[in-house]
Parts: C-alpha cells; structure tokens; sequence
C-alpha cells in the first residue's frame, strides 16, 4: 500500500472536505481524465485511481475506517475493479460526465440522465434575426425620417402557408420516426449499451413527409422575393440605436415565422452642430466690438433660425443656452437645449478710419488689461 497516492491528494481536497465538494472534485477530474476524452498514455491510471479514490471517500463507513488507518483499513473492503468504473455517482452525476464526451445522449443502460434530447420540438420554430446598417443626415436625426430600403427576405409561401405540400391531405407522418422527428441508435461501450438520439434523415426533423410539393415555392414553404421596404426612424435617435423591423429577418424552420431585421442606425455628422445626450452645441464668431458693446443675432438651429442676444462684455468662449432646441428625448419625450458658443474674432486688417478709432480709443484708456496683469503678480 506504500506506492498508493492519499485518496484526498488525487481528488485534490482537504481531509475536512464535505460530500458535496467531494463529489465536486470528482466529477471535474473523472471529466478530464476520462480514456475516451483524454489520450494521454497516463489517463486510464488516473482515471481508476480517481475512481478508486471516490469510491472510498463517498461511502460514509468506508470514508472512516480510511480516516483511521489510511489505505490498510481497506483491505476488509472488496473494491475489485470499482463497479463500473463510476463507484456511488448518481444517474445525473453520470449524465453529466457522459455528456462532456459523448455529445449528449438519450440513456445509459436503459436509464434517462437528466433532460430528454427526445424533447427537441419539431413543430413551427422561429428564424434568426438578421441585422444591417443606415445611415442618415445629423438634422434626420433630430426630427425623425421615413427610409425607403431594398430587402431580399425568404417569406413563407401564402399558398401551402409553409407546409410546402400541395395540399393538407398531401402532408403524412414520417415512417422513420412515427412524428417524432428524432431517431435512436445504440452502440456499445466498455459500460454498457449507450442510446443516442439524432435528427430523423427522412423528415429532417420536423416529423412529417410531404407526398406531392407546392408548386408555388416547389415544396420548400418558402418564397425568396426583393421588396421596398419603408423604415421610420424616429426623431431623437443616436449612433448605434436600431430600428426593429418585424418579420423581415432569416426564415422560419418548419413552417415558424421569420426571425427580425434590426436595423442600425450611424448618424452622420454636421459641419456644425455637435450633439452631447439630448443638447446641441454650435460656435459662433462675433467681432470684439460686438462682444464688447453686446448685440442680437439669430443663430441657426436644427429648427431654424433663432435671435439670442449677446450680452455686453461676452468673453470668448463663453456659452449661452437656447431653451428647448435640443433633441427630444426616445423614452421621455423631453428637449434638451442648444449651446452656443461664442468665438471672438479679432481682425488681422484694418481700414484707415477702423485703426484711427482704435488708436482714438486707446489713448483714452488710464491703464491697459496688461499693466493691470503685470501690477497683480507684483
């Protein structure tokens, strides 16, 4: 017994572990290590020491009398070869293992694990959706617009209503699968007979065999057909929100509706509006006369022109807000507001009579902007 590893070492836990972390780690290495997952020269060992270990530390009296004196106290045990390989797991326990190698089957040795793959519906089930992109003006944007978009879309035949049979009376259940849409094999393995469940070959799964074809879709329930389709998109939306077009998407699988298109939307940007959340942001240039002596201007909006006056003594880049001529907000239907901002223009040439008032103007003045710098940081 000298050359065997300590049971809870190879499950890799402490010796106060609980049943639910023993059977824990367990599973986890019985996964991995599995021969038929795991190709390693070593597995199969480690894989009937892990078994081993189980086994011993899952039985409570078992658990006990290795506790008390280690592996010596097993020899009163009989542990030949450890049933099957799966000592004390559950049905589920071995579902889970099993399902980690085997793709998932149906049953073990005439038991179910957990969840019946027989269960796949084979009625009506509904397509993919499809997804695409639009772009649109800044001012679409902000008041919503109506597009028109080319789409080729699969749409279910209205004569046979997707069946893809002439006729009602032309629609059978499949002799393969009895409707079931889903077949049984069996193959043997090491720990008995396994039962897997795949997609009926004759009916592809929907359960039923069409004797004679629609002759308008020949039989595939289906019609590919290029329509003009017009999408609104409403006022207030953003870069990359979408638009959910109903019905427009991949097409159903057995007589199922088509899945939906979603469209999304990339809005181009403006040469001089700038949107931040629901407000806008525009700059605009006034003369320093302006900026000093204060004046009215109208000022563009995405709604039109506006007047705003400017205040006297406007410093540059000072904001000044226009009330609700923003963006309408997609939930709550509130306007955010326009900023603008105001850029000083001072300009690089001067006529003669501009330059006489600004000489006139500066002579007048006690102490300039700069005296009155450099006299602070004294």
């Amino acid at each position: 017994m000298a050359d065997k590893r300590d049971y809870y070492e190879v499950l890799g836990i402490s010796k106060g572990a609980s049943d639910d972390e023993i059977k824990k780690a367990y599973r986890k290495l019985a996964k991995k290590y599995h021969p038929d997952v795991n190709k390693e020269p070593d597995a199969e060992a480690k894989f009937k020491e892990i078994n081993e270990a189980y086994e011993v530390l899952s039985d409570p009296q078992k658990k006990a009398t290795y506790d008390q004196f280690g592996h010596a106290g097993m020899d009163g045990f009989s542990s030949g070869g450890f049933s099957s390989g799966f000592g004390g797991m559950d049905m589920d326990d071995l579902g889970d293992i099993f399902s980690s190698f085997m793709g998932g089957m149906g049953g073990f040795s005439g038991f179910n694990f957990g969840g019946n793959s027989s269960s796949r519906r084979n009625g009506p089930i509904k397509g993919d959706n499809r997804y695409m992109t639009l772009e649109i003006d800044f001012l679409d944007a902000v008041h919503g617009v109506d597009k028109l978009i080319n789409i080729t879309v699969d749409k279910k035949c209205d004569h046979c209503d997707g069946t893809g049979a002439a006729s009602k009376s032309d629609i059978e259940t499949c002799s393969t699968c009895r409707g079931s849409g889903r077949v049984m094999r069996q193959s043997r393995t090491p720990f008995g007979v396994i039962q897997q469940q795949s997609v009926c070959p004759d009916c592809h799964g929907t359960g039923k065999r069409i004797k004679k074809g629609c002759p308008y879709c020949n039989g595939q329930g289906y019609n590919t057909v290029k329509e003009q389709v017009e999408v609104t998109i409403p006022a207030g939306i953003n870069s990359g929100q979408q638009v959910r077009l109903a019905g427009y998407g991949e097409r159903g699988e057995n007589g199922g509706p088509n899945g939906d298109l979603y469209i999304e939307v990339r809005v181009r940007p403006h040469k001089y509006f700038r949107r931040d959340g629901n407000n806008i942001y525009i700059t605009v240039p006034i003369s320093s006369v302006d900026a000093t002596l204060g004046t009215s201007v109208d000022i563009p909006t995405a709604y039109g022109d506006v007047e705003l006056t400017i205040p006297a003594g406007t410093q540059p880049g000072q904001q000044l807000r226009i009330k609700g001529y923003g963006i309408k907000d997609l939930r709550t239907k509130n306007v955010g507001d326009q900023y603008v901002e105001v850029q000083i223009e001072i300009p690089r040439k001067l006529t003669r009579e501009e330059r006489e008032l600004y000489e006139k103007l500066s002579t007048h003045k006690k102490e300039s902007v700069f005296e009155k710098f450099k006299k602070a940081f004294k």
